[in-house]
């Protein structure tokens, strides 16, 4: 007699919010809670808010905020048993990102009494082995970036490796309560426990890449409240937590598509989603069901380093200007004025960089700009950026060029008291040092768990 096929139960998943330290309702929490999920997880960084948190080791975060989120979610899923997993430590997951977070972890166990076995599993890399790597041919660029070179490597402060699947399921393997990870891709947090359990790999990560952003994906969406998904034998559901919220398949579509080039393919470690047949159906009012993902493994195992390295110190000038002829001929302006710093200082401090950012005329979207104009405004900001090799050189071209700017003659003018206006007194700020990224390539890695070192800590 044959017997019924019977359906694997659902997979459950609490994502807290879009990065960690931006907080989350409670109520919303509470709702993701009693739906007994089997994982509570988030992704805790970015490199959106640019090199500089990962080239000067500190946090974009902040850390009041980021103690907030952590104790709720230790408070309810270390008693509950509950795995809880934290990718990308203190917002980049170098090694100073990893020990803020894990300090702050060993705090709140301290202050709550709470005991459990945590995994931390490290990214950033030895400058030695990435130089030995790339001089055997092992690191190639990812577009747009240029070749890598050893200058560029040496001049780095930090370089992380963003780790895949293979080090979470070796942490698993070994019985922890909680992992706290360096440099992860994002939806790795959210498909790791899911993919040992035996749930599909390409539905999981498909998850996981909705997931990391949590009520993102919802409509009107927020990086600020939880999102919850289930996944099944073949599909996959994401709710949001929040009656405030839907999903829809349009909202859910859109997300998977969020940060992407190609909306068929996504590319990860190990290889790419494939969503040529990826289904998105209504399946109740605020819960959408996906189905159809799969998973095409890569010839060659690469993991994506992130370098930072620092190129100088940062001086500010912010300004204003709402005379109607300077802003029609604002372009002209700002080469003079150029041409002014560059002749005053010739032969004295040449290695700066002087930047004007007008907003108001493409200081947005710049080159990419797709009606460059000025006509029609009434009034624009002008951000006045100099970087040079110390503070001070930074504040002589800034200082200079603000008051070029503010004296400078042009055609037409009426006024000669002066062609800017200065929200702040005084008006040049120190934006400190300032760091590019110089090394945003792929390593090939034969085993790519072997890359990421894990502690294992009992509190």
């Amino acid at each position: 007699m044959a017997h019924a096929h019977q359906q694997k139960e659902e997979f459950r998943i609490l994502s807290t919010t879009a990065i960690l330290g931006y907080g989350f309702p409670a109520a919303s929490f509470e709702a993701g809670m009693a739906r007994n999920p089997h994982l509570i997880a988030v992704d805790a960084g970015s490199t959106d808010p640019g090199p500089y948190y990962l080239g000067a080791g500190v946090s974009f975060t902040d850390r009041g905020a980021v103690k907030r989120d952590l104790e709720i979610m230790l408070k309810a899923g270390i008693p509950a048993k509950i795995p809880i997993v934290i990718g990308t430590a203190g917002g980049s997951g170098g090694e100073p990102h990893l020990l803020w977070c894990r300090e702050i972890i060993e705090e709140i166990a301290a202050e709550n009494g709470l005991h459990f076995k945590m995994a931390v599993i490290h990214a950033e890399l030895e400058k030695g082995f990435v130089l030995e790597s790339f001089k055997r041919g092992n690191i190639t660029p990812l577009d747009p970036a240029p070749p890598l070179t050893a200058s560029e490597i040496e001049a780095s402060t930090r370089i992380v490796a963003q780790m895949g699947l293979e080090p979470f399921l070796a942490a698993l393997d070994q019985g922890v309560d909680l992992i706290l990870a360096g440099r992860t891709y994002d939806p790795v947090c959210f498909a790791a426990l899911p993919i040992k359990r035996g749930y599909d790999r390409a539905l999981s990560l498909h998850l996981g890449k909705i997931l990391e952003c949590a009520s993102i994906c919802a409509t009107p969406g927020s990086g600020s409240d939880c999102m919850f998904g289930y996944i099944g034998e073949d599909y996959f559901r994401v709710e949001p937590l929040n009656p405030a919220r839907k999903c829809t398949t349009l909202s859910v579509a859109a997300h998977t598509l969020y940060e992407k080039t190609n909306p068929y393919l996504l590319p990860g470690p190990g290889g790419h989603l494939d969503l040529h047949n990826c289904r998105f159906e209504q399946e109740t009012e605020n819960i959408v069901r996906v189905s159809g993902t799969s998973f095409v493994p890569g010839t060659v195992n690469t993991v994506k380093l992130e370098g930072a390295k620092p190129i100088g110190f940062r001086t500010v000038s912010i300004a204003g200007c709402r005379d109607p002829i300077m802003i029609a001929r604002i372009d002209a302006v700002v080469k003079g004025v150029e041409e002014r710093v560059a002749d005053n200082f010739r032969g004295k401090l040449e290695n700066y960089r002087l930047r004007f950012n007008i907003y108001g005329k493409d200081g947005v979207m710049a080159g990419l700009e797709p009606h460059p104009s000025t006509e029609g405004a009434h009034e624009i900001g002008i951000i006045i950026e100099a970087v040079a090799g110390t503070q001070k050189q930074a504040d002589t071209i800034a200082s200079f060029a603000r008051s070029t700017m503010l004296h400078y003659g042009y055609e037409g003018r009426r006024s000669t008291a002066g062609n800017l206006a200065f929200p702040y007194s005084p008006s040049d700020f120190h934006a400190g040092e300032v760091y590019v990224f110089s090394v945003y390539h792929l390593l090939a890695a034969e085993d790519p768990a072997a890359l990421f070192p894990r502690e294992i800590i009992s509190l």
